[in-house]
């Protein structure tokens, strides 16, 4: 019997090319698409789903993470399988939080979809061991701190030095420290551009923001 699968993103084309890999095989069958959280949440309750296909960031209120949160909370038989080229470094320890099954990065992963989907529906856990490398102005991305990353993160969210401090625990001194590190290390000239280009690039993502 075919494995029933729910394919959530809220881009047409992705949703196409899922539903182009899985008609190419008999093992899964599509049970339904989405193109919100909330609506993937009330899919799996209301239908009998074996397995979710679904990124994080999508375009309207709650991210794909809220969802499967709420998801296994009410329904943990569902397996659910995170797909994303996002790029944003708090995705996976959240997931694995959460308690995802499986989280399968486009950019990273060398295993082909299909097999990360049949490892999941096996009992296995899949996740990378990486996030993938991006440039970064004149820097890539695992150049920069952990506590870079989260100011970094505040500033997306257009938070000011003393919010920022605050939110992080830190003096207003130590958060100009930490811009001005990173604008040495990428060569941007203001926070507003190293904010715009770190969330066009997905580097970070600020859910007050989404």
């Amino acid at each position: 019997m075919a494995y029933r699968v729910l394919i959530v993103d809220d881009q047409k084309m992705v949703r196409q090319m899922f539903e182009t890999v899985l008609n190419g095989t008999s093992d899964y069958t599509i049970a339904g698409m989405a193109n919100t959280a909330a609506e993937t949440v009330r899919i799996c309750l209301e239908q009998e789903i074996d397995l979710v296909l679904m990124d994080v960031v999508m375009g309207y209120g709650m991210d794909g993470l809220d969802a499967a949160k709420q998801i296994k909370q009410k329904r943990p038989d569902v397996k659910i399988m995170i797909v994303t080229s996002m790029p944003e470094t708090t995705y996976i320890d959240r997931a694995k939080e959460i308690g995802v099954d499986s989280f399968w990065h486009k950019e990273v992963q060398e295993q082909p979809l299909l097999e990360i989907m049949n490892r999941t529906m096996a009992g296995e856990s899949v996740y990378p061991t990486e996030m993938p490398v991006i440039i970064f102005g004149n820097t890539v991305s695992t150049s920069l701190t952990k506590r870079e990353l989260e100011v970094l993160r505040e500033l997306v969210g257009g938070s000011s030095n003393a919010k920022i401090a605050s939110a992080l625990g830190i003096s207003e001194r130590s958060v100009k420290q930490h811009i001005s590190d990173m604008l040495a290390k990428t060569g941007f000239k203001s926070r507003l551009q190293l904010a715009v280009v770190a969330r066009g690039g997905g580097l970070v993502i600020n859910d007050i923001e989404i």
